[in-house]
């Protein structure tokens, strides 16, 4: 049932993402709901949006072992932008569709999906720092790189086209590539 609502959050936002949908969508008995989620849909939204951000948190994990941020982050654009292509362009963020909503009867969604894009834009920001950039410059990579992807999601599904997704993929690859040059050419960093 969370993979259905994040699945659900996804293509059509927090309020058409109902517990009669989620239960059409996963096939689960009407009881299971009221058993494994006591606190109903907001429970139930709570644990897509944390589902959600888990899933990216470790494609970004797995891109912090990577010897090549570059390669790394260019993975991340792909990722998505396949995502995108194999759902005809319904596929979204969840936790875009969580924080864009009002949710005035549950406040705490926008915080679950505020704490998911700080653990991503954390995880890039240490991968940058990693790799020799300064941490303010990384933690402002970070930030720039998320909200570069989940905007061009979102343009993409509007234009049903990849073209916003694979011209935000090309800027931030080159902006990489450079920070990331200049960063080897000063050699490395001062120890404490």
């Amino acid at each position: 049932m969370v993979l259905s609502a994040a699945a659900l959050l996804g293509e059509h936002g927090t309020s058409a993402t109902s517990i009669d949908r989620v239960l059409a969508h996963s096939g689960a008995p009407r009881g299971s709901v009221y058993h494994h989620f006591p606190g109903g849909r907001t429970q139930l939204i709570d644990e897509a949006v944390a589902l959600a951000g888990d899933f990216i948190t470790g494609l970004l994990d797995a891109a912090m072992r990577a010897d090549d941020p570059v390669e790394a982050i260019d993975a991340f654009f792909v990722l998505w932008r396949d995502r995108l292509v194999r759902s005809g362009f319904r596929a979204g963020c969840p936790i875009v569709a969580v924080a864009v909503e009002s949710n005035d009867d549950a406040p705490q969604l926008a915080r679950s999906a505020a704490a998911v894009f700080a653990h991503w834009q954390e995880t890039l920001a240490a991968l940058f720092v990693r790799h020799g950039l300064a941490e303010e410059r990384s933690r402002r990579l970070g930030t720039f790189i998320i909200s570069a992807v989940e905007g061009a999601v979102i343009m993409c599904r509007a234009e049903q086209s990849t073209a916003p997704i694979e011209a935000a993929a090309a800027e931030i690859h080159d902006l990489l590539v450079y920070a990331l040059r200049d960063r080897r050419e000063a050699g490395p960093l001062p120890r404490p």
